[in-house]
C-alpha cells in the first residue's frame, strides 16, 4: 500500500488514472473508501484521482497525541499544511479539489491560502457557520455513542478506521476536527477563494439547512450553487449519479471557459436537479 512520509507520519493515499489531477478530501469521519462511486466516473472522463486519509483517519498513522491534536486550535491549519506537503511529495503543480463536509473546510482553506495550486473547487454538505456552540450542536445531532449505533453502521465505520473506531467516533461526536471546538464561521475566508467554486448542497440534510449552501454561494467570488433534491447529508452516497454529473459538468464547463477566454458573467450558474 502506498504511504507518504509527511512530517514523520505515514499518510495512506491512492492514485488512479493519468489525466488532469483531482484531489478528493473525505468528511470528518471518512476515508478514501467513501469515494468508491465517484472515482470511476472521474476516471471515465480522463481525470487522475488522488484520494488520501488525513492524519488519524483510515489507514494513516495517528502521530503523537492525536486525541489532543484533534481538539486543538492547530488542527485546521495543520491539515492545510499537511495537504500542501502531500502535494509536494507527489510532485503536483495544480489540481482540482473536491471536499465533502469537513473536507470542504479543508478545501476552502487550502484554496484561499494556495490559490496558485487550485484550478477549480467543489464542496458538498459543508457547514458555512454555526449559530450555536458546537458542543451543543453535536449533542443534538449525534446523540448516540458508537455502542448504540445500528450494527450496519458500526461495521461500516470499523471497516474504515479499524480498532480505534469506537473511541474516535465518541470523540468526534463531542467536538474537534475542521469545525473546531466552539463556534465555526468560514465566511471571512470565502472572498479569498479566487478560482471557480461549485457548492453542492442537499435539501434534506439532518445536519445543515440548505440556506448554509446559499451563504457559501453568495460568499464565493466565482461561486455556483447546485441543490440536490430529496437528498440527505451524505450526498456522494445518496445521490451518486447526480453528484458525479454535477462535478463532471462543472469541471468540463470551466475547462472549456478557460480555453475560450470566457469571463465570469458568461458562465452559467448550475441549476438544481
Amino acid at each position: 500500500m502506498p504511504f507518504a512520509d509527511i512530517n514523520g507520519i505515514n499518510l495512506y493515499y491512492e492514485i488512479q488514472g493519468f489525466g488532469d489531477p483531482v484531489v478528493l478530501l473525505h468528511h470528518g469521519f471518512g476515508c478514501t473508501k467513501m469515494w468508491d462511486k465517484l472515482v470511476p466516473r472521474l476516471l471515465e472522463q480522463g481525470y487522475k484521482t488522488i484520494c488520501y486519509d488525513r492524519r488519524g483517519f483510515g489507514r494513516s498513522e495517528l502521530g503523537e497525541s492525536f486525541d489532543d491534536f484533534y481538539v486543538s486550535d492547530d488542527f485546521r491549519a495543520e491539515t492545510v499544511r499537511e495537504l500542501d506537503a502531500l502535494r509536494d511529495w507527489l510532485g503536483l503543480d495544480s489540481f482540482h479539489v473536491i471536499g465533502q463536509c469537513e473536507g470542504g473546510v479543508l478545501a476552502v482553506d487550502y484554496a484561499a491560502q494556495y490559490p496558485q495550486n487550485v484550478k477549480n473547487l467543489i464542496i458538498s454538505s459543508t457547514m458555512c457557520y454555526s449559530a450555536v456552540h458546537l458542543s451543543d450542536f453535536n449533542a443534538e445531532k449525534f446523540a448516540k455513542p458508537f455502542e448504540e449505533l445500528n450494527p450496519e453502521m458500526q461495521a461500516k465505520l470499523t471497516s474504515w478506521h479499524g480498532e480505534r473506531t469506537a473511541s474516535f467516533f465518541n470523540q468526534f461526536r463531542l467536538y474537534g476536527g475542521e469545525y473546531g471546538r466552539y463556534f465555526f464561521d468560514i465566511r471571512p475566508v470565502l472572498p479569498l477563494v479566487s478560482c471557480p467554486a461549485l457548492v453542492l448542497y442537499p435539501d434534506r440534510s439532518f445536519l445543515f439547512e440548505v440556506e448554509q449552501g446559499v451563504s457559501f454561494y453568495r460568499g464565493l467570488p466565482k461561486g455556483e450553487l447546485a441543490v440536490l433534491p430529496k437528498c440527505g447529508h451524505n450526498t456522494y452516497e445518496e445521490k451518486p449519479d447526480e453528484y458525479a454529473t454535477h462535478v463532471i459538468n462543472f469541471l468540463a464547463r470551466h475547462r472549456f471557459g478557460e480555453e475560450a477566454g470566457l469571463g465570469k458573467d458568461e458562465r452559467p450558474m448550475t441549476c438544481a436537479g
